[in-house]
């Protein structure tokens, strides 16, 4: 058994023939960030793919995103968590997702900023909401034991996912990822003439 570390944080366990990965979860950094005292400042990610046809073609406008349960079993979510000091956001959301969902991808341009209260504990919270692009699922992954993950189409999603600002960030990546497969297409158009 063998240790290394992972370029986001994480202590990365090999077994023997170091096939099997264990990630853990990122556990040197107690210190999160917090604005003016008042706020937690988190990143949220929101884990999508392209979906595909039989014949291995894009299909044109259709994606999946990744849900996960909540550890409470009180619905649906994406990924989200704490902002630690020695990491972007950028870095956070991707970190979360690995730990939460067990993706690893691409963190692609910020979708926006959300403030919330957590009504179980009264915090104010900011989020900074990302979009990744997956990459690679992962079999082993620091939450798997206490989170379900779920692909499922993004109409599904909007209707289970439990909080609002994440349905508005949601909304907000279709919309970009709309515009992206349209622009992808007029350059197509464009190059048959």
């Amino acid at each position: 058994m063998g240790f290394a570390f992972h370029e986001l944080g994480f202590v990365v366990e090999t077994q023997g023939s170091g096939m099997e990965t264990q990630y853990k979860e990122r556990v040197d950094c107690d210190v999160t960030t917090w604005e003016r005292g008042l706020i937690w400042v988190c990143g949220l990610c929101i884990p999508y793919r392209f979906k595909y046809n039989e014949d291995g073609m894009k299909i044109c406008n259709e994606y999946e995103v990744l849900v996960i349960s909540s550890q409470k079993g009180q619905g649906l979510m994406f990924p989200k968590g704490g902002w630690e000091l020695d990491e972007s956001l950028e870095q956070a959301a991707s970190r979360e997702s690995l730990e939460e969902a067990g993706v690893l991808g691409k963190v692609e341009s910020q979708l926006g900023k959300w403030r919330f209260i957590s009504k179980s504990q009264g915090t104010y919270y900011e989020g900074y909401m990302f979009p990744l692009f997956v990459e690679e699922q992962l079999d082993l992954w620091p939450e798997k034991h206490v989170r379900e993950r779920i692909w499922m189409p993004v109409a599904e999603a909007r209707e289970v996912c439990r909080h609002w600002w994440m349905k508005e960030a949601l909304d907000i990546l279709v919309k970009r990822l709309t515009i992206g497969e349209q622009n992808d297409n007029d350059l197509l158009a464009t190059d048959d003439l």
